[in-house]
């Protein structure tokens, strides 16, 4: 599958295989360029995947009960949507679907018709009061469970535990000279911005958050941010 942006026309398929967005681009970094993790980053990455196994077997009943839950609609239990990983290679970000089953529609009928709406989504690519959500999804998003399934994204090596916000190759211009640092490391299933703030920070913060974790990022500032991302999830702080 190609998909087109102003960076060219881009390959998507498997992390293992597919092409660095920027392996063309004579200003990319060798590490985005080259499409990989650093050798300092494998032992971090190794332990992530070993916890997603652990937290897999440990959660798979919740999660079982969780597709079935959201299946009740007729639509499927989870929502794969391209994301942009290190070195700028695409991949499909696996959530619980929090949404109804013609969602895209609704998005495109809604930005059409309400200037307002499509303001907010072109400043924060979210709106606060999403009508495509269903109840069960609400639930789902407040509580951060929707994100479980990306335990599978980080056992295939396209994310880690924690690390910069996934993000769309669309999002990727907004980042500016941020993108480098962000291109560098695995996108994560929790960070700094899911623990400082979340939605209630701006677009802005939120790049200057991830570029901040990707210049200090250590092996204790990621058991920091496991630590508070479990007070965040229990007290919903930031979730909307």
């Amino acid at each position: 599958m190609k998909l087109h942006s102003s960076y060219g026309a881009i390959q998507a398929g498997p992390s293992s295989t597919a092409p660095s967005v920027f392996a063309f681009r004579p200003d990319a970094p060798r590490q985005v360029a080259d499409g990989r993790a650093s050798y300092a980053d494998l032992p971090r990455l190794w332990v992530s995947r070993a916890m997603a196994l652990v937290l897999l077997i440990a959660l798979g009943p919740l999660m079982l009960a969780l597709a079935w839950l959201v299946r009740r609609d007729g639509g499927p239990a989870t929502f794969s949507h391209y994301r942009v990983g290190c070195g700028g290679r695409l991949f499909k970000c696996i959530k619980f679907r929090t949404m109804r089953v013609d969602a895209e529609q609704v998005l495109g009928e809604l930005l059409a018709s309400n200037p307002a709406l499509r303001a907010e989504w072109q400043r924060t690519q979210k709106l606060a009061e999403d009508p495509r959500v269903t109840p069960f999804g609400r639930w789902l998003r407040r509580s951060s469970l929707d994100e479980l399934p990306q335990l599978l994204n980080v056992l295939r090596g396209e994310m880690a535990l924690v690390g910069p916000r996934p993000i769309t190759l669309a999002e990727l211009r907004r980042y500016g000279p941020a993108r480098w640092q962000y291109l560098s490391v695995l996108p994560g299933i929790t960070g700094l911005w899911q623990v400082s703030g979340r939605n209630t920070t701006t677009y802005e913060e939120r790049v200057a958050l991830d570029e901040h974790y990707v210049a200090t990022r250590s092996a204790w500032l990621d058991l920091r941010i496991l630590l508070r991302t479990v007070v965040v999830v229990i007290t919903r702080h930031g979730a909307c």
